[in-house]
């Protein structure tokens, strides 16, 4: 599972000159043009979306991706496909589209947000702009500067011995379990959020919190921060409204795990690896 895109290198200001092809993550609302090449799904490359009918509201440059530039677009809701390329929502393009590919769209999807939503300042309603050299907006009027806004979570693997502490979201898909997470709230460091989310969630006191990874996932706009932990006393209470079940599982008799993009699976498999050390 990747948690970046090999061989991409973030930049903000676009080249002076034409670049010729480049990659384009066109989107309509949270939808993403796509087109099937033989086996694979892919992104459009091509100079400008112009080229396939397309007017984007707005634009923001990505960066290169092995050399070859890449852009984020934004379509009217009532843009058409042209054919033979479909819009599709991120989440249908799990295993779909390669890696690196979806990393980008996620990243994509989350700058094409902010652009959208930070048109005006939240301070005083002016129209904003955008300032050169970083990926910023600012207001003309007030000096308010907006910036993209990433909103950090932190992910709990619980471990009691041989077993480990999966749970299921009501939105999970059916009969998906995975660890446990939950937004960091304002003055509350990650460690806090973590100890606090499993004590809400499912009535369990945690201890040994263990850094693992991290990852962004643009659902809409997360940082997942993930550890390990060990148990330390309760009983499992679901929360009401939040978690449908819960339980400890040993290796041998695991739920459906979370898909392989997730930092959830990486983080479960890492733990069954470590339990399966002699």
């Amino acid at each position: 599972m990747l948690l970046s895109a090999p061989g991409f290198v973030p930049l903000v200001t676009p080249p002076a000159a034409d670049a010729g092809e480049c990659w384009w993550f066109v989107f309509r609302g949270n939808q993403l043009l796509v087109h099937h090449a033989g086996p694979r799904v892919e992104v459009p490359c091509v100079r400008h979306p112009g080229r396939l009918g397309l007017d984007p509201l707005r634009v923001q440059y990505l960066g290169t991706l092995h050399e070859r530039h890449c852009f984020a677009a934004e379509c009217d809701e009532g843009a058409e496909a042209p054919e033979p390329l479909r819009w599709a929502g991120l989440r249908s393009l799990f295993g779909a589209i390669d890696d690196p590919t979806f990393v980008l769209a996620g990243r994509a999807v989350q700058i094409m947000d902010w652009d959208r939503t930070h048109r005006f300042c939240g301070r005083c309603g002016t129209p904003t702009e955008r300032r050169d050299g970083e990926r910023a907006r600012v207001c003309p009027s007030c000096g308010q500067t907006h910036y993209p806004r990433v909103a950090p979570v932190a992910m709990a693997l619980v471990r009691r011995g041989r077993e480990l502490l999966l749970a299921r979201s009501p939105h999970f898909p059916p009969g998906m379990m995975s660890a446990l997470a939950g937004f960091v709230e304002p003055g509350e460091s990650i460690e806090e959020c973590l100890v606090r989310e499993v004590r809400e969630e499912v009535g369990i006191e945690v201890r040994n919190l263990r850094y693992f990874a991290s990852q962004p996932w643009p659902f809409p706009h997360s940082l997942m921060v993930a550890f390990l932990c060990d148990y330390a006393g309760g009983d499992i209470v679901p929360q009401e409204g939040e978690i449908e079940a819960a339980d400890w599982f040993a290796p041998e008799r695991l739920p459906v795990l979370p898909h392989r993009l997730s930092i959830a699976r990486r983080l479960i498999e890492h733990a069954l690896a470590e339990l399966a050390q002699p």
